[in-house]
């Protein structure tokens, strides 16, 4: 694990902007997060009780680790906009800003008169970005959309885990990816504005970015009739690809990819290079079909050694391999970048963003207290 070393600082691409998002929980707050990280100034409006998101657990110190995760940089604004004067104060931050996030149950914002599209038709340079569970019309528009749901609702869990039992994705894979798909969207109505000179609207929804993520399980259900099925730490449709267990205990993912690396496998860590050319063995699709067969053989071969050893034979055959890492694992592993993060009277390590960019900080602006910047944006705007 190791910092990234500050150089001469770049301008952030999205310096000067201005973004407003009424957010909550994980999808929209990791969208307006990513904006701040580019340079973009995020209001982020809470009611009196705060984002859920500040009470989903006390990991840091007593402070939410989903919290610190996606609200980095951002201003806090307490506001009911159901008030005449806080829907005022909105109304005018508004009418300064680039971009309009929120992520509130459908139609909430509608009802109380700022809804994306009448937004666009009064400030035009507006662009907006609603975020939903499944969008926002049709019957299932009004269900609640937590991740685990849409995990399930997706054929996602369906397809994860081992044979004798759905699994759960271990991370909000769907907030994530709505989250995601949120910032591809914005970005891109920000480099059609600087042509057009409007704003847009761009809407996405947690079982979007799930379905989308699907489609390979879908194309073999809808035209082979073979969908994939669980396979825990296997690869459904590639052979030799999963999980073995060394001497020592360790488990070790290795992965063949074509003929070639498969003949290797077999010369150096099996030692027989003619089980390459055995039938069964003799292609992808034979390895699948025979997967019990060969599994087993590749198996005996890696309990036999200790894993410095299985390592050690795997790197001269030119095998890709992976260790199955525990958390605790993964905090060490030498590819790990983190910045630090002043979090109250504490200095805290944060995983670094995934895009290394020239315009890069390598420490993290702290997370706002609820309402830190009420008083402060009140007179600027009002």
């Amino acid at each position: 694990m190791h910092h990234d070393i500050q150089s001469t600082p770049t301008p952030k691409p999205l310096a000067g902007l201005l973004v407003v998002s009424i957010e909550q929980a994980l999808a929209a707050p990791l969208c307006s997060g990513r904006l701040a990280e580019m340079g973009a100034r995020v209001i982020k409006v809470e009611r009196a009780e705060g984002d859920f998101a500040r009470g989903y657990d006390g990991a840091v110190h007593g402070m939410s680790s989903y919290f610190l995760w996606t609200n980095r940089g951002k201003e806090s604004l307490v506001l009911d906009f159901k008030k005449d004067e806080d829907a005022e104060l909105l109304r005018r931050i508004l009418g300064k800003a680039d971009i309009f996030i929120q992520n509130l149950a459908p139609d909430a914002l509608t009802r109380a008169g700022f809804g994306s599209k009448s937004l666009r038709e009064k400030y035009p340079r507006l662009i907006t970005c609603d975020i939903s569970g499944y969008g926002s019309d049709g019957e299932v528009s009004r269900l609640k959309a937590y991740d685990l749901l849409v995990q399930c609702e997706s054929g996602l869990a369906g397809i994860s885990g081992a044979p004798e039992a759905c699994g759960r994705i271990g991370v909000s894979i769907c907030d994530i990816g709505a989250g995601m798909n949120a910032i591809i969207g914005v970005l891109s109505a920000l480099a059609l504005r600087s042509s057009t000179g409007k704003g847009t609207g761009i809407s996405v929804s947690l079982f979007d970015a799930a379905a989308d993520w699907m489609t390979i399980p879908y194309l073999h259900h809808v035209y082979s009739s073979s969908a994939p099925t669980r396979q825990g730490l296997k690869h459904p449709s590639i052979a030799p690809y999963g999980a073995f267990k060394t001497r020592d205990g360790h488990d070790l993912v290795i992965s063949i990819q074509n003929e070639r690396e498969w003949r290797s496998f077999c010369g150096t860590f099996l030692g027989d290079v003619g089980v390459a050319s055995d039938a069964r063995f003799s292609s992808n699709n034979a390895r699948v079909k025979n997967r019990e067969a060969l599994d087993l053989m590749i198996a005996s071969r890696f309990l036999l050694l200790a894993t410095e050893h299985v390592l050690a034979l795997l790197e001269q055959a030119g095998t890709a391999y992976g260790r199955v890492r525990t958390v605790a694992e993964f905090a060490e592993h030498p590819a790990l970048r983190t910045w630090p993060m002043q979090a109250g009277l504490r200095s805290i390590e944060l995983i670094a963003p995934p895009v290394r960019a020239e315009w890069d900080q390598f420490e993290f602006d702290a997370v706002p207290d609820l309402g830190q910047h009420s008083a402060a944006i009140r007179e600027e705007f009002l």
